[in-house]
């Protein structure tokens, strides 16, 4: 079973659940969702359950648990400038991405001081949150502080994406995006594993949309094959 109904919303206590009174607020006012109406609230780790919507929540199913998905798909991308830092991780959790790293490379034109920091883990947080309830996740992505290159490079089953890179696979299920300058050559140096997305040219948040579309996608198309097997 998946998460469907009218709405969807996260909650501290999947046993006992309440909404926070914004989450309230847009479901009521903006989705219009009715009293007695269905909707599904998880906790966020996995557990899900329906509840009847009204002045308080009514639970009338039991609690699901969805499996943590593996592997774990993780996109770090060059911070970029504006707010588009905020539509990559929107799109990246409505994907369905699980861990979202913001880093800064060599050429990083954008640098974050501590405060700004601060004020944009924050944000992007709610934005994370935001997007995952539209996107009826079960399991929020892991939103990292803002990390070196050096730091990501290394990791475990990560590889930068560059074009005439290897296609890609689950066995390299973190890509780094770099900056819109591109890849310094110690950073090449030192992460010479690379992953192709295509043969044109992409802005960094594009790139990071594309990345979690294929690699997500790759693991869907895994999981339904193993599902259709196992039936």
């Amino acid at each position: 079973m998946e998460p469907t109904g009218k709405a969807h919303a996260f909650v501290v206590d999947i046993e006992v659940p309440v909404l926070e009174d914004p989450d309230r607020h847009h479901i009521d006012q903006v989705l219009r969702v009715r009293t007695g109406d269905e909707i599904t609230v998880t906790d966020g780790e996995g557990r899900w359950r329906v509840c009847r919507f009204g002045n308080r929540l009514d639970p009338v199913g039991p609690i699901e648990t969805e499996p943590a998905p593996d592997p774990e798909i993780t996109i770090a991308f060059a911070l970029v400038k504006g707010e588009r830092p905020e539509l990559v991780v929107q799109k990246l959790t409505e994907i369905g991405v699980d861990r979202i790293v913001p880093f800064v490379a060599d050429r990083t034109v954008v640098r974050w001081d501590a405060d700004k920091r601060r004020r944009n883990a924050t944000r992007l947080a709610v934005v994370a949150r935001e997007a995952a309830m539209q996107s009826r996740r079960t399991r929020l992505p892991v939103i990292e502080p803002v990390a070196e290159f050096a730091d990501l490079s290394a990791r475990l089953g990560a590889a930068r994406a560059d074009r005439g890179g290897a296609a890609p696979s689950l066995a390299r299920p973190m890509l780094l995006i770099g900056p819109e300058g591109g890849w310094s050559d110690d950073e090449r140096a030192a992460m010479p594993e690379s992953v192709g997305l295509g043969p044109t040219v992409l802005r960094a948040e594009t790139a990071a949309i594309v990345a979690a579309a294929a690699l997500c996608g790759l693991r869907s198309a895994r999981s339904e094959s193993v599902d259709g097997h196992a039936g």
